[in-house]
C-alpha cells in the first residue's frame, strides 16, 4: 500500500499562476505513477484542479506530460481560481467542468456580477476581473459532496465560500484544499457567502482525517493535516 501510495503522490503537478499566485494542480485520474507516459501512448486523462490564469502555461505543461484534462475540477467559484476556466474549456472539448452547488452563480451567462461583486468587497475595485474576463462557461456537474473522479472524493467544506470543497485521495494520502486550509492559514470569510462558523466546522472535518495526508492548498506551499492541526487553535 506504501508503495502505491507514494507512486500516486509523485503524481501530483503543481502550476503557480496569476498575479495572485494561485496554486493549479493537476492530477492523473488512471496513473501509475511511473512519471510521463512516453511521447508515442495517447495522453492520458487528468483532472485539472484550479485553472486560475494562463492558459497558455496550463496546455502547455499538460503536453509534455502526455496528459489531456477529462475533468475541471474548481474547489470554489473565485474568480482567480478559475480565470482561465473559458480558454481551458474551449480547448479541450467535452470536459466535465464541475462545481458545487452552492458556488454555482460563478459560472455560466450570469457570472460577471458575481465575480465584480467580490472583487470589489476585496480589493476595492473590479480590475483585476475586467482585465481577465471572458465569458465564463456553464457547468457540467453540479457537486453535492461525495462524487468520485477516479480515487477524488468530493468533500463539501462551507466557510470561505458556500460552495468550497476539498478533493481527497484517500489512498494516496493527497488532499486539494482549496482556499479552506493553508500552510500556517485559513481562508478568509469576508467575501460574499463567506462565514466563521461554517469554516470552523469545516477545519475540524479535516482535522479528523489522518494527520499524514499532504495537503496541497489553493496558494501557498504544501502543508500536512497534522502541522495544521497542531495549529488549528490558531484558527477556530
Amino acid at each position: 500500500m506504501r508503495k502505491a501510495q507514494n507512486s500516486a503522490a509523485s503524481a501530483v503537478r503543481r502550476l503557480e499562476l496569476g498575479m495572485l499566485s494561485t496554486n493549479c494542480w493537476i492530477y492523473p485520474l488512471n496513473d501509475d505513477g511511473e512519471g510521463p507516459a512516453a511521447t508515442n501512448e495517447a495522453p492520458r486523462p487528468c483532472a485539472v484542479i484550479d485553472p486560475g490564469a494562463e492558459v497558455l502555461r496550463i496546455i502547455t505543461y499538460l503536453k509534455e506530460l502526455n496528459l489531456y484534462p477529462s475533468h475541471i475540477l474548481l474547489t470554489h467559484g473565485h474568480f482567480d481560481h478559475l480565470a482561465a476556466l473559458p480558454d481551458l474549456a474551449a480547448a479541450y472539448e467535452g470536459v466535465l467542468i464541475a462545481i458545487h452547488r452552492d458556488d454555482a452563480s460563478s459560472l455560466g451567462p450570469g457570472a460577471y456580477p458575481v465575480h465584480a461583486a467580490s472583487f470589489t468587497l476585496a480589493a476595492g475595485d473590479t480590475w483585476y476581473v475586467d482585465n481577465l474576463w471572458k465569458p465564463m462557461p456553464s457547468p457540467g456537474l453540479l457537486l453535492s459532496g461525495g462524487e468520485r473522479f477516479g480515487s477524488l472524493e468530493t468533500i463539501h467544506l462551507p466557510g470561505h465560500s458556500p460552495g468550497s470543497v476539498g478533493f481527497l485521495d484517500r489512498a494516496a494520502g493527497v488532499l486539494f484544499s482549496g482556499d479552506t486550509l493553508f500552510r500556517d492559514g485559513i481562508g478568509r470569510v469576508d467575501l460574499n457567502g463567506g462565514d466563521a462558523g461554517r469554516l470552523a466546522e469545516s477545519l475540524e472535518k479535516l482535522f479528523a482525517l489522518d494527520g499524514n495526508i499532504r495537503v496541497c492548498p489553493g496558494h501557498g506551499e504544501e502543508t500536512t493535516i497534522a502541522r495544521e492541526a497542531a495549529l488549528g487553535s490558531r484558527f477556530v
